[in-house]
């Protein structure tokens, strides 16, 4: 797949049905992918009985793509049957599939299971790599039939959002691009940001024993935040300071606009605070992304190195 290819898939057709298929072996990322394309404006589900497909495509289009992920866990999954589905769909002329497979490497499956402590779902009673060998083996018709193939033996979570990105992320050409990034004070400020904001003059939830264990993107702790005076002060004055620096870097012919939220642990004040600006922006029309370095840090999504991005 070339990038003309990924930009035709991109345009909105009138009438015809733009369907992601994500698939890979367990580790790979699926999850990861889903919540980008998701957060991109795809329509997502996740796990997806093959057997709901064809159900899926009755009735009229949506006016956006639709992205399912595939799990061999589901209790029909089958590769022969999930083929003849994907011919199906291809010879639909209503229909526009692209098959997307993430790859991993068998060392690196079997270090992130380490990592994670998780059985594998094909093999609950054996070794990770057991279990790993088995449904590599299952996914190879698939991996030949894949539209997209994209390794992610050696990208971070990061990584793999931004590649996501690349491929799926409707053309922007012409708007600047605003990135908000949240961050913990003691691992000091992140590379590349343009401006940051300190958050940590507003009420810690860390020090609420209910909210300890929860992050910045749970309605809990934005709740919690909200009851500090300081804080919707704060965020309507950053908001207005970005949406008015905003078209002035436009003009200076910036493409992309890069800003950090930090506090003490970079779990919850910023992480509110990014998300909600990330919000706002949004809905005023911006090209928004968001990273949560801390986060990606302690809960590694897909664990694994940031090195580099490789795609076949």
């Amino acid at each position: 797949m070339d990038a003309s290819s990924a930009a035709q898939f991109r345009d909105a057709v009138p009438g015809e049905f733009r369907l992601v298929l994500v698939t890979g072996p367990s580790g790979a990322g699926r999850t990861t992918a889903i919540r980008v394309l998701e957060d991109i404006g795809y329509e997502t589900i996740d796990n997806i009985p093959l057997s709901l497909i064809p159900r899926l495509l009755e009735g009229t289009a949506p006016d956006r793509p639709v992205a399912l992920g595939l799990d061999v866990r589901n209790r029909d999954f089958n590769a022969t049957a999930l083929i003849e589905l994907i011919d199906g769909m291809v010879r639909d002329p209503g229909v526009s599939p692209m098959v997307v497979y993430l790859d991993c490497a068998s060392p690196e499956l079997i270090r992130r299971y380490s990592e994670t402590r998780r059985r594998h779902p094909l093999a609950p009673d054996e070794t990770p790599a057991e279990g790993i060998a088995r449904e590599l083996d299952l996914l190879t018709p698939i991996r030949v039939r894949a539209d997209l193939l994209i390794d992610t033996t050696e990208l971070s979570p990061h990584d793999l959002k931004a590649e996501i990105k690349r491929w799926f992320e409707p053309d922007i050409s012409g708007r600047l691009a605003v990135s908000l990034q949240s961050f913990s004070y003691r691992r000091g400020l992140p590379r590349g940001v343009d401006m940051v904001f300190d958050c940590r003059f507003l009420k810690n939830p860390h020090w609420n024993p209910a909210l300890r264990a929860l992050d910045g993107r749970d309605p809990a702790v934005q709740a919690f935040l909200a009851q500090d005076p300081n804080f919707a002060p704060f965020l309507d004055r950053v908001r207005d300071l970005v949406e008015f620096l905003l078209p002035a870097q436009v003009g200076e012919g910036k493409a992309h606009l890069a800003i950090g939220f930090g506090c003490t642990g970079g779990q919850h004040r910023s992480v509110a605070i990014a998300e909600l600006m990330g919000s706002a922006l949004a809905q005023a029309g911006w090209p928004v992304s968001k990273r949560h370095r801390e986060l990606e840090r302690k809960a590694g999504e897909m664990p694994g190195p940031a090195d580099k991005v490789s795609v076949a």
